[in-house]
């Protein structure tokens, strides 16, 4: 009787064990990295305002510096989702890390600025210059070198002129000393820029390319199979996020200043700008979408064929490879 005892006891303690187990495993976070960028304002938002909560998500939110510092976590399987420009993607997937680019996060942001004194006027005129830029073969390098300067200036990025590699942070300061003659930035360092009046505007690329997709979500294959109901709802956190700015751009313009700390800045006429208003500005130049269309895939192929002309990556690539829209889609029929 006291054998039998034991064992039932045992055997309680072994289930009681398991559920434990199992809980903690549900309740495991969400380990989400994300560039530190204007333009991933969604995943602020979605956890300012508590949509990760409203759908049930333990999320662990981290940003990191730039896209490659980013995609080196996933590979060493740090995170489960990541919010990072689509060059990286596929330049590692070219390698062997084959995540999933699940929604776009936001279009536009890329500009070149120049001094506001400096003769030069369009992206042609970088030819013998210095122009800021981040380092070669991360994703804004790609649309650099085969964007701006090969297909819009018809410069060869590596011969007719010096792009001189710094943090974004920098670019500004650099242009202003003059150490640089123009700047290939994003936001909100080239609205700040701008609204100083130390600068002018020589290209912005969502004029030429409108709504161009830049960040978007992707998926580590771990988490696509082990949760794919926690990515879903994520998913709908991400829609909620976007409609949440698209419909309260006054609030959420704040938000996004005191989440990116934006500093006022003296305009050129000598009035205080709000850290609010540089969001403003910034917002002619980008805005935020879920959607991956057609558009939206050619322009990411585009971005593959750029790659693999300038050697970034060994072999050609087809968007279909690093795409997966059916999470989305869920997550949109479940909102309706």
């Amino acid at each position: 009787m006291i054998k039998k005892t034991v064992i039932t006891s045992l055997l309680t303690l072994a289930v009681l064990s398991l559920s434990t187990l199992s809980a903690a495993a549900e309740e495991k976070p969400l380990r989400i990295g994300w560039v530190y960028a204007m333009a991933n304002a969604p995943a602020v938002i979605a956890e300012k305002k508590g949509f990760y909560a409203a759908e049930g998500l333990n999320v662990d939110s981290k940003p990191f510096t730039d896209g490659p510092l980013l995609q080196q976590a996933v590979a060493a399987g740090d995170l489960d989702i990541a919010y990072v420009g689509s060059p990286p993607v596929y330049h590692w997937f070219s390698r062997g890390l084959k995540s999933k680019i699940l929604a776009q996060v936001n279009y536009g942001q890329a500009a070149v600025i120049a001094n506001a004194k400096s003769p030069i006027n369009s992206v042609a005129d970088l030819r013998n210059k210095k122009l800021a830029g981040v380092a070669k073969g991360s994703g804004m390098d790609v649309l650099l070198r085969g964007y701006v300067l090969k297909e819009k200036a018809k410069l060869d990025p590596d011969e007719d002129l010096t792009i001189v590699a710094m943090p974004p942070g920098n670019m500004n300061a650099a242009l202003e000393h003059g150490d640089v003659d123009a700047a290939f930035s994003w936001e909100p360092f080239v609205s700040q820029s701008l609204l100083r009046g130390t600068s002018k505007l020589i290209l912005d690329v969502n004029k030429d390319l409108p709504q161009y997709p830049w960040y978007v979500i992707i998926g580590v294959p771990k988490v696509l199979q082990d949760r794919p109901d926690d990515v879903v709802k994520l998913l709908r956190a991400h829609l909620k996020a976007i409609a949440f700015l698209q419909s309260h751009p006054e609030e959420s313009n704040q938000i996004i200043a005191e989440a990116f700390k934006l500093e006022p800045v003296q305009g050129a006429d000598g009035k205080t700008v709000k850290p609010e208003d540089i969001v403003k500005e910034a917002r002619k130049r980008m805005g935020w979408s879920s959607r991956l269309d057609a558009a939206d895939l050619q322009f990411i192929q585009r971005l593959m064929d750029y790659s693999s002309s300038l050697g970034f990556i060994s072999k050609p690539l087809k968007v279909e490879q690093v795409v997966e829209t059916s999470y989305l889609q869920k997550a949109e029929q479940s909102l309706r």
